[in-house]
């Protein structure tokens, strides 16, 4: 039996994730239905998609018996809505990155699904990479010994993406490119909390972050720095530093096509896209989607690789690093 999805959001990320999709087996991955704001949106989405059926309102879709999961696209502010409307419709769900605003709404959206006893995993889709898959292989055996030191960056310039600068619209470096960063390392660690935080970063006129630093520092001395921003292009590499070795992910560190082991390359290519993306190797949300579609096979209400303690950690490093900065947003104090 396929694991049918239903579609919420007819925009760029909802797009490449339903071209994802069509790069598994349509007896394992059905799109039958989509959902926007409005009809007519809905329906060209569906017509480029060749879905059967569009809504006018994410209602409709909650209300749609045939949906097995719903992929929720929409920005971050209306995540919490919109988790909480197909979770109390007791839909499973697996909703975009960053699950939330701030850790209050994070566990509000977490208490909805196991109240529901629903399906949620937060789409951190680098996790399900296979890079990311060897990555955790490797530090599970200890191939480079004990982790020192672990390092990031996902800076690119998107000043003039209008959401990536609008507090109303979750703009902001942390909550958008950060986030990668943050769950690399949380997932080098382990889900471990780090033992100090220090962030420092400046900040635009509208009050989002434009470019941050951060440092963290674990048990036994080892450490992490972490540099996000929307203005600047760094390397956007990641780097392990373990006492026997170096595992090195070169550029798009957020969606990993290759690893450098000891100096030692090996390639991991994503599959050709039926349609042009949005974004650099969306065809990797396929790791994702069946790692949902396992879950669901299985019965479990959540996904070890990317476990709601794991979102919680997450979401909980986002605020304090937001609040060391001077981000503030509304949903904060609500």
């Amino acid at each position: 039996m396929a694991t049918k999805w239903g579609i919420c959001s007819a925009g760029k990320i909802s797009h490449d994730f339903t071209v994802a999709l069509k790069t598994l087996l349509p007896e394992d991955h059905q799109v039958v239905a989509v959902a926007a704001r409005k009809l007519e949106d809905a329906q060209e989405f569906a017509k480029r998609h060749n879905i059967p059926r569009a809504y006018g309102s994410y209602e409709e879709l909650a209300r749609d018996p045939d949906i097995d999961v719903v992929y929720i696209g929409v920005i971050h502010p209306y995540h919490l809505s919109t988790s909480l409307l197909f979770t109390n419709a007791k839909k499973n769900v697996l909703c975009e990155k960053p699950l939330a605003m701030n850790t209050k709404e994070v566990r509000e959206i977490l208490e909805s699904a196991k109240k529901n006893d629903v399906f949620l995993m937060e789409a951190v889709w680098s996790r399900f990479f296979p890079a990311s898959v060897e990555i955790r292989r490797l530090l599970a055996q200890g191939e480079v010994g004990e982790v020192k030191m672990v390092r990031a960056d996902f800076c690119i310039p998107v000043v003039n993406v209008r959401r990536s600068v609008d507090k109303t619209l979750g703009g902001g470096a942390t909550l958008d490119l950060g986030i990668y960063c943050l769950q690399f390392m949380c997932m080098v660690f382990n889900g471990e909390k780090p033992e100090c935080i220090q962030a420092m970063g400046t900040c635009y006129e509208t009050g989002t972050d434009e470019t941050t630093v951060v440092t963290l520092k674990f048990s036994n001395n080892r450490m992490a720095v972490l540099t996000f921003s929307s203005a600047l292009k760094l390397t956007n590499e990641a780097i392990v530093v373990g006492t026997k070795g170096v595992i090195r992910i070169p550029e798009h560190m957020w969606c990993p096509t290759a690893l450098e082991v000891n100096g030692k390359v090996t390639e991991y290519p994503v599959p050709e896209p039926y349609l042009p993306l949005n974004f650099p190797n969306s065809t990797g949300m396929r790791y994702e989607a069946e790692e949902v579609r396992q879950c669901l096979l299985k019965g479990l209400k959540e996904s070890t690789t990317m476990s709601h303690a794991d979102s919680l950690l997450l979401a909980e490093l986002e605020d304090e690093v937001r609040r060391q900065v001077g981000v503030v947003y509304s949903q904060d104090s609500q």
